[in-house]
């Protein structure tokens, strides 16, 4: 099977080496190139790609409209978009996972790496880059961490749990 591939990318060197890449690598076919949102959509309309590289930062339309206005498109929601960025933060992961994105990689990913990503969204896999993933990570810790009150002695020890058994037990009096 051969993965179809739209290029988004603002940078024509960036996107002349990735057509290589990919043209040189067996199962992978170029369909075309865009250097902004609008026409990354206009050629995955026309197109219909098993993959879009996905650039986020682009002149007119940004990789992240241009992501939503694809997942928008019912005709097209075959098509897997992997983000390929400079800009790893934890903001952009979001948002693009969230506007529809099925993977997220810098651009400073290993050409193997890259060509495994690719096969790996096709196949319907998320992908995230290690660097994507810590941030995420890094983030959900700082919004799940809780300061746990210190309680005094022997009381300390006790588990969550082992504290609560008291709050249960009702003492009944003898008759």
């Amino acid at each position: 099977m051969t993965i179809r591939v739209v290029l988004a990318d603002d940078q024509t060197l960036l996107r002349g080496t990735l057509r290589l890449l990919l043209d040189y690598s067996p199962g992978y076919e170029v369909v075309g190139e865009a250097s902004d949102g609008d026409e990354a959509l206009a050629l995955v309309r026309a197109h219909v790609p098993d993959v879009v590289l996905m650039d986020i930062r682009m002149p007119r339309t940004d990789g992240l409209q241009a992501t939503r206005s694809i997942r928008d498109d019912s005709s097209l929601a075959d098509v897997k978009i992997l983000v390929l960025t400079t800009f790893e933060t934890e903001q952009y992961v979001v948002e693009a996972m969230l506007g529809g994105a099925n993977g997220f990689i810098g651009k400073g990913t290993d050409p193997p790496e890259l060509l495994a990503a690719v096969e790996r969204v096709t196949r319907g896999d998320m992908v995230l880059s290690a660097t994507a993933s810590v941030a995420r990570v890094k983030r959900f810790r700082e919004q799940q961490h809780t300061p746990r009150p210190t309680v005094p002695g022997r009381l300390a020890e006790l588990t969550p749990r082992e504290r609560e058994i008291p709050r249960t037990q009702h003492v009944v009096p003898a008759h």
